[in-house]
């Protein structure tokens, strides 16, 4: 399975050095994709507004790939204010390190978990303990940092 570091930074000064840092640890450039809104989005089509377009298309990526309905809004939210999106696709180790370097160049916190944790019904047998996990598919979030990492 794919596992990919997902950054949004306010600056996109801070792009090239994020990238240039992820490469040095071996990730592979088309390994490494940047995205920030295109500025000259105008119509594609019969009641197609190319901005909506390109928003909507990201949203479903950043879905398929795991992020929850509140991370694909925060970084839609991003990229409407300016800035840029850094992905990083690779071997665990090696995206773990590429978070690393986006969390230390100022990667935005997207979500906050405020939502009650949902209550799991299940009946306890004489003799067995209940044991409720929050249970994740698709992303990993680590606390402490801006980039989070999504499985698919």
């Amino acid at each position: 399975m794919p596992k990919t570091a997902v950054g949004l930074f306010k600056n996109p000064g801070d792009v090239k050095d994020v990238v240039r840092e992820v490469e040095v640890i071996g990730l592979p450039r088309h390994e490494i994709r940047t995205v920030g809104e295109p500025l000259n989005l105008g119509l594609d089509g019969v009641l197609s507004i190319g901005r909506i377009d390109f928003e909507v298309d990201l949203f479903r990526e950043l879905s398929r790939m795991g992020a929850s309905r509140a991370e694909a809004e925060a970084y839609v939210d991003g990229l409407r204010r300016g800035g840029v999106l850094v992905f990083a696709t690779g071997p665990d180790q090696k995206v773990d390190r590429a978070a690393e370097i986006m969390n230390r160049h100022g990667a935005v916190e997207t979500e906050e978990n405020t939502a009650l944790e949902p209550h799991l019904h299940s009946s306890v047998h004489s003799g067995v303990t209940a044991v409720h996990e929050p249970v994740q598919t698709g992303r990993l979030r680590q606390s402490g940092g801006g980039a989070a990492f999504f499985v698919w």
